[in-house]
């Protein structure tokens, strides 16, 4: 929420749309679970950056894999490796040297309470970044379960 000020670089806003067309593929082996994405997210133009010039960004891409681990009592792991290029962006008709390429690697372990609820457990780190920005992050969830067929 906020109000997108041209006169500022940083906004909480972009002035623009974002549509991520997402396709994937998964299919199990016994205990084990392996699925494939692929994406694009496509950027609209914001005709009102920084005092009225315009911003454009071309498609990111990704590609996400997921090995997942099943154990007794609903307890699962996974790894997940993505990697995203494109995204380069262009600022009033000059090309910036802001194109993407990062590679990022995770796992989640996830433990359930009950039947609808559950802990999950992750972490990731970079591998690869074009422009340096590699990070590593790490969090808790706790997670809840609705609705029929549990």
């Amino acid at each position: 929420l906020g109000q997108y000020d041209n006169n500022k670089l940083v906004n909480i806003g972009t002035n623009r749309w974002s549509f991520r067309p997402e396709l994937g593929a998964s299919k199990v082996l016994g205990l084990w679970t392996c699925d494939l994405y692929g994406s694009a997210t496509f950027y609209t133009s914001n005709n009102d950056f920084q005092n009225g010039g315009t911003i454009q960004q071309d498609p990111l891409y990704a590609l996400q894999a997921h090995v997942m681990r099943s154990f007794p009592r609903g307890i699962w792991v996974a790894l997940n490796s993505t990697y995203y290029w494109g995204a380069r962006t262009t600022v009033n008709d000059r090309q910036t040297d802001s194109l993407q390429a990062n590679s990022r690697f995770g796992m989640t372990l996830a433990l359930p309470v009950t039947s609808r609820h559950s802990l999950k457990l992750y972490g990731a780190t970079g591998t690869s970044s074009r422009t340096k920005n590699n990070f590593s992050n790490g969090g808790i969830v706790w997670q809840y379960r609705w609705g029929a067929g549990l």
